[in-house]
């Protein structure tokens, strides 16, 4: 067990290495993407919902404002000695000119109250001279994280999806940051109807072959207003039933490494744009956590029990 569930939380990262709650602020930069703005492609990934942008968010708030808007909210929530990350979320946050990079990734250093940056991009939006500038952050702030978009190992599937890079770009990327104090977070997808429970096996692997620092994992859903979702309604394809994800989400836990953190095992869409599944709502995300935890207790599954 590690502390009192079965694979190692974010929770309970923060919990071991801080003595204050750590929070993570959702930031959203005027940012766009080389698979929408016609580098690579355009209309984004199918299941591209605008950008990622989550509810509540504007690009058009300026950034400081949007760091000291969340600070705010969290002390009064979690306490005043509440801690904070700055997530740069929506869209590529690698994907514009140095100075300007540098002159959003600066402003979280104005807050006293922040000690890290979470930025999350593309394989194929990073390079020597940003990682450097990423790097320079770890002098100054105890987490300094980057966040990759992986989805699948399946080369095939990436061409589905619209993704724009290969299996490759991503594992690059990847030894890349890894010779530098930037730890790395891989995001993957469960689900996809024409892959097999050995494709997402395959994935999860990969990801601990790599060493990957954190994980994000979520089953794939179906926002309206997306190229997914007019596939969705036309052809009406199997997603994973709730019991069917908790099992596969259990076997890819156990194939990672003890020390690579659990930073997300479901999706929460917003209400009034989800199409599919249900269990991808916000209220949802407790449920699915003791369905995990009760499921990896019975049948004797931790996190690392079958890593290599």
């Amino acid at each position: 067990m590690i502390g009192d569930l079965p694979y190692r939380s974010l929770n309970n990262y923060f919990k071991k290495k801080y003595s204050n709650r750590v929070q993570k602020i959702t930031v959203s930069l005027p940012l766009t993407c080389p698979n929408i703005d016609g580098t690579k492609g355009s209309g984004g990934c199918i299941y591209c919902f605008n950008g990622s942008i989550p509810p509540g968010n504007s690009r058009q708030i300026p950034l400081s404002e949007q760091i000291n808007n969340g600070i705010q909210r969290g002390k009064k929530k979690y306490g005043l000695n509440t801690k904070f990350i700055i997530y740069y979320q929506t869209n590529s946050n690698t994907y514009d000119k140095y100075e300007n990079l540098k002159n959003y990734y600066d402003e979280a250093l104005k807050f006293s109250d922040v000690i890290g940056i979470d930025i999350g991009t593309r394989s194929d939006c990073i390079d020597e001279k940003i990682l450097d500038l990423i790097n320079s952050y770890t002098e100054k702030l105890p987490e300094v994280w980057i966040e990759y978009g992986l989805q699948s190992a399946n080369d095939e599937t990436l061409k589905k999806i619209n993704r724009g890079h290969s299996v490759e770009d991503f594992v690059n990327a990847v030894l890349k940051t890894k010779k530098t104090k930037i730890k790395t977070i891989a995001h993957i997808i469960i689900g996809f109807p024409w892959e097999t429970k050995n494709d997402f096996l395959k994935t999860a692997k990969l990801c601990a072959d790599l060493k990957i620092d954190g994980i994000k994992i979520h089953p794939l859903y179906i926002m309206k207003e997306t190229k997914l979702a007019a596939n969705y309604e036309k052809e009406k394809f199997k997603l994973l039933e709730l019991d069917e994800y908790i099992k596969i989400l259990s076997e890819i836990i156990g194939l990672l490494p003890e020390n690579t953190i659990i930073m997300r095992f479901t999706a929460e869409g917003d209400k009034n744009f989800l199409l599919a599944p249900e269990y991808c709502k916000p209220e949802y995300k407790n449920i699915i956590k003791e369905k995990l935890i009760k499921y990896m207790k019975e049948n004797n599954i931790k996190q690392g029990m079958q890593y290599k």
